[in-house]
């Protein structure tokens, strides 16, 4: 909105010629989320209180848990509203992608919210079944794997890391609308089996949105691309500017949910960060890497995987302690504080090594 506000106006004063750099819109795009997250936060937390939405917590797992019971959880309306508003504000409205995005993140972030107000509001120990929850999902990352690939130009052909030419053909056709349903489920789960701790999920979903932010640049840069001999994907640019307001969202979040949290954000936060991860892996052409840009995630997700298959086939026995993994190290004895920052160091070695990739080819 302030883009078309204000840009076509450096005819008249050239100083608006600012507002068509995206490195300056990426900027202030972050800067506007964390503040709308800042100054609404503590307004959202009472209004959270009031209700009397408070986090459940299981009586089987970590003891030191036991405290949490209460906080206010459905947070990430907050983180939601300030991405949002920070992207209309921010970027071109003409760009699809932009549409594309915001149909991700508010579409799963009402799947979270269904399920927590049926948890919270009404009561039900469950909320939405596993396969209610993962139907609306997959019909949701449906529509967006047929808008993306309705995008004009948008190159199906997949992208792996460190690889320069495949010996296969890496045009997946009809098939990469599948393909994309995949990556944006997936994430979108993974980031809500880590979402366990506080401010273990929203930590490294800042860091791989700054990742993603990089790659997104640099794929709508079409000479930049060329060079590193990477796909090219026109109106890329765009998702950059996505990724700052994701990115600040977060960290306006993280000053409320630090340890001791404050509030946590819930199915409505973590589904909604997760498919906004999964989506703009897609856009970029960087599908495949968000294994390891989200590798925090992934291993999360696996250790729940492992322990449950594990589980059925021993009839009892467990690899961990409790999936997924960060309960395990707390049941080891760590204190949660060192848990969380430890996990978020290995998802900065993670993104670190993800960017190297633009390199190494």
């Amino acid at each position: 909105m302030i883009y078309h506000l204000l840009y076509p106006l450096h005819t008249v004063f050239s100083g608006f010629n600012v507002f068509r750099y995206v490195t300056f819109r990426t900027i202030y795009a972050g800067l506007t989320a964390f503040l709308i997250c800042f100054l609404l936060g503590p307004w959202v937390i009472r209004k959270l209180s009031m209700m009397q939405v408070g986090q459940y917590v299981r009586d089987d797992g970590p003891q030191t848990h036991l405290k949490k019971a209460g906080t206010p959880t459905m947070g990430g309306v907050l983180i939601i509203a300030a991405a949002t508003g920070s992207i209309l504000l921010w970027t071109d409205l003409a760009n699809p992608f932009v549409w594309i995005l915001l149909l991700a993140m508010v579409g799963f972030g009402v799947i979270g919210f269904v399920d927590d107000y049926l948890k919270q509001v009404k009561k039900r120990s469950l909320g939405l079944t596993s396969r209610q929850k993962l139907f609306f999902q997959i019909l949701l990352a449906l529509v967006v794997g047929i808008l993306v690939y309705r995008v004009p130009h948008f190159s199906t052909e997949l992208s792996v890391p460190f690889i320069k030419r495949l010996p296969w053909d890496p045009d997946l056709g009809w098939g990469y609308i599948p393909f994309a349903v995949l990556v944006i489920v997936g994430a979108s789960n993974a980031v809500n089996l880590t979402d366990g701790l506080d401010g273990l999920a929203i930590g490294p979903m800042i860091i791989a949105a700054g990742t993603y932010m990089v790659f997104a640049y640099v794929a709508g840069h079409a000479k930049m691309a060329e060079y590193l001999q990477i796909t090219p994907v026109a109106g890329a640019s765009e998702v950059a500017i996505c990724c700052g307001a994701l990115a600040g969202a977060g960290m306006g979040f993280l000053w409320f949910n630090a340890y001791p949290a404050q509030v946590f954000m819930g199915d409505v936060g973590s589904l909604a960060m997760g498919a906004s991860l999964g989506t703009v892996a897609v856009m970029t052409k960087q599908e495949i890497l968000l294994v390891l840009v989200g590798g925090l995630f992934v291993m999360e997700a696996i250790s729940v995987i492992l322990q449950v298959g594990y589980f059925k086939m021993t009839k009892g026995k467990r690899i961990f302690r409790m999936a997924p993994l960060h309960h395990h190290f707390e049941l080891k004895g760590w204190p949660e504080p060192k848990v969380i920052v430890r996990f978020w160091i290995i998802a900065v070695a993670l993104a670190l090594i993800s960017m190297s990739t633009l390199k190494l080819r």
